[in-house]
């Protein structure tokens, strides 16, 4: 990194990084390991956090650290071991999330050289918000754009991520411009590249399927009320999602996975549609999760696990998961260009 004085300052002031425009990247999060006490470290992390569970702290957290981390690491840990990057030692979503990362990053020096710096940092885990918004103010950029990668926004999701990012900017001596990166969930570069992975699969696909079941993750039906946008905007991408394939209402559905706790979730639950539709004679199902930017625990596992093993059990024949976007070059061409949009301004 060069350093140089301000102009016009005296020989003894400091010398500083060039200035420069940091884009932050935000994923959920992942645990170090599938260990007991690497699970129990996130999951207490995540669990803690007021946006996801917002009850009591009196009545949550006893249950919480005398019951649930008691128990859970050890069933979630089993889970991540089945889907662990072993080659890395790391989750498929750490692997996904550097992937794109590396790929936006050409794409910001391809556009505006070196005057850009992309990174990214976990909501939950590793690396945190907080140690990547110092080490990019301390590379210089004086500009942040946060941009958590989630499509769709929610309180639990968006709302918490941008919650780490204020309070990390609420360190820094000297705190850089921000901004955020709101929802995309109705962008058409980014409904086309849905789209175009969908079409991939139906054309790789040896039976074309009966139905596809567009699965997002759940939060309960009282945040709706609450006014949390959430339901309505995963409800709108099917409907585009719909619209650009040129299909009608019987070839498409909304459904919600990953119901915790007592409270009614929003529905219907994607496990039990599953069942349902083979049931009823759909056989042959496509499932994608439009909400996931990258492949994680809830596709890889949930999704292609557990949903579809309640699939088979009910009868069904042929399930086929469609990968997230991951990197996929229409993603990362939607990505870059909502970046492009939201740094106007900041840079020619």
């Amino acid at each position: 990194m060069q350093l140089t004085r301000p102009e016009h300052a005296d020989t003894d002031h400091p010398k500083l990084p060039r200035p420069k425009v940091g884009v932050l990247l935000a994923n959920l999060g992942t645990p170090d390991h599938y260990d007991y006490w690497s699970m129990r470290r996130y999951l207490g992390e995540f669990l803690s956090d007021r946006r996801v569970i917002d009850y009591s702290p009196w009545l949550w957290q006893p249950l919480l650290q005398l019951v649930i981390l008691s128990k859970r690491p050890f069933t979630s840990g089993a889970a991540y071991k089945s889907i662990w990057n072993e080659a890395e030692n790391e989750s498929p979503l750490m692997t996904i999330t550097k992937a794109q990362t590396a790929k936006i990053t050409l794409a910001m020096q391809e556009r505006y050289g070196d005057d850009v710096i992309v990174d990214f940092c976990m909501r939950y885990g590793n690396p945190s918000t907080q140690s990547k918004v110092a080490a990019m103010t301390a590379a210089g950029c004086q500009k942040i754009l946060f941009f958590p990668l989630y499509p769709h926004y929610a309180g639990a999701t968006s709302a918490t991520a941008n919650d780490a990012f204020f309070a990390a900017l609420g360190k820094e001596k000297w705190q850089p411009s921000a901004r955020t990166v709101s929802a995309y969930f109705d962008r058409a570069d980014y409904i086309d590249a849905l789209a175009g992975s969908i079409e991939a699969a139906y054309a790789a696909a040896e039976t074309k399927p009966d139905l596809l079941i567009c699965s997002y993750h759940g939060v309960p039906i009282r945040y709706l009320t609450e006014g949390d946008p959430y339901h309505c905007q995963c409800q709108k991408t099917t409907r585009l999602l719909k619209e650009r394939l040129g299909w009608d209402d019987t070839q498409i559905m909304t459904t919600f996975q990953s119901k915790f706790g007592p409270e009614e979730w929003l529905q219907p639950y994607t496990v039990e549609e599953v069942a349902r539709q083979a049931e009823a004679g759909n056989k042959n199902i496509a499932v994608c999760a439009p909400a996931f930017s990258a492949d994680c625990i809830e596709t890889l596992e949930e999704i292609n696990e557990e949903i579809k093993e309640s699939f088979e059990h009910a009868g069904g024949e042929e399930f086929t998961y469609i990968p997230c976007l991951n990197d996929d070059d229409a993603h990362i061409a939607a990505l870059s260009n909502i970046i492009e949009e939201n740094l106007q301004g900041w840079l020619a």
